[in-house]
């Protein structure tokens, strides 16, 4: 059962169990295992891995136990087709995955329908993912027209007055974030000083945050992920520039606070409420700090995608991945670590709960985020 693409793209997680030789069901985990995102990867993996752990023990899925595979996509479009393609040769029908926009859109279409491939991504937030009216794609996260909306909310309402940049990756996640919120704020009156695109993994990015001192911006909105928005704000820091950053769910990880230094105290992010501090997640949070796993961010949203498949499945009797997503649009409700929700017929959640959170100390002296 063990296998390893020695390129890095596919690895098996040995999740194999005695007496489990025959038929099983195989779930793939599709996210950035390497690579500068590989902290939201780790998270998925971890979080997919210990459902499948806790339903296993419990007797699988309708008489079934579940193996995985975790295909490392380093969040790289044209790697995460190639991951996809890989898991339909081992006949995977559930993939949990992936983490960025980028790489779930096109695995969504081209790989994923067309080989009959249920796919619940915990973390992929453009509105294009399920825009395109798909059978089989779904998500245990919230939308960026969502959390624009949000964060636009936060800047006219707690923030009147103060100068907004806008800044993004140019990816279908970083740019669409950023430009959901814009068209937020533009609605509310609000236009920003700037608006800017980098190219994400450059170690300098001084031309731009020279852009920004040169605008006068009280506040950073970012659109992207955790490293480059670091590396913004230690550079803002550097030039002496006290701008506020703001950005969205794509900055939930505690390596934001590494790259950013001391000067991230106070960064503003969306994302939606603590799920560690629900009670329906508390005994999975306790298995995983047992492991010295840290449950932040997209861990039990992946827990979650998990338990949603077991659901649906039981509820349609059945594990054809058609008659499982048929259940899932039907409007039952699912009751997960993350709390109580259901689909509409796109595959999103019918709520949206998304919260603004801060960066701050914590008793130990170290930088976390807390919602305010």
């Amino acid at each position: 059962m063990k296998k390893f693409w020695l390129s890095g793209v596919l690895l098996a997680t040995g999740l194999a169990f005695a007496g489990t030789a025959q038929a099983q069901i195989k779930l793939g985990v599709g996210g950035p295992i390497t690579g500068p995102n590989a902290a939201f990867g780790a998270q998925l993996k971890n979080g997919a891995e210990q459902a499948v752990e806790d339903i296993n023990a419990a007797g699988g899925i309708l008489g079934q136990k579940i193996t995985v595979s975790v295909g490392d996509d380093v969040s790289r479009p044209e790697q995460g087709v190639s991951v996809a393609n890989r898991f339909v040769g081992d006949g995977v029908k559930f993939v949990v995955g992936h983490f960025n926009s980028g790489v779930s859109i096109p695995t969504s279409k081209e790989v994923y329908e067309e080989n009959g491939i249920l796919q619940i991504t915990p973390a992929s937030t453009n509105p294009v993912f399920t825009e395109r009216g798909l059978w089989n794609v779904f998500r245990t996260c919230g939308r960026d027209d969502q959390q624009g909306a949000v964060a636009a909310n936060y800047i006219v309402t707690k923030m009147a007055g103060k100068k907004v940049a806008i800044v993004h990756d140019k990816t279908p996640y970083g740019k669409g974030l950023a430009d959901e919120t814009k068209k937020a704020m533009n609605a509310k009156s609000v236009t920003e000083v700037l608006y800017e695109g980098i190219n994400p993994g450059e170690p300098d990015y001084s031309a731009t945050v020279s852009k920004i001192k040169a605008s006068g911006a009280d506040i950073l909105y970012w659109g992207g992920l955790h490293t480059e928005g670091g590396k913004l704000v230690r550079q803002m820091r550097e030039q002496g520039i006290n701008a506020v950053l703001m950005g969205g769910d794509g900055i939930a990880s505690a390596e934001y606070a590494a790259i950013a230094g001391p000067g991230a105290e106070g960064t503003l992010m969306t994302f939606g409420p603590d799920p560690t501090k629900r009670t329906a997640g508390a005994e999975v949070v306790k298995k995983l700090e047992a492991k010295k796993i840290n449950p932040e961010a997209y861990t039990l949203y992946s827990y979650a995608a998990v338990q949603v498949i077991k659901q649906a499945a039981e509820q349609a009797k059945s594990l054809d991945t058609k008659k499982v997503a048929e259940a899932m649009h039907s409007g039952m409700t699912f009751d997960t670590v993350i709390g109580k929700f259901s689909f509409d017929k796109k595959g999103d959640r019918n709520d949206a709960d998304y919260v603004m959170y801060v960066w701050k100390k914590g008793a130990d002296g170290k930088l976390t985020y807390v919602e305010q």
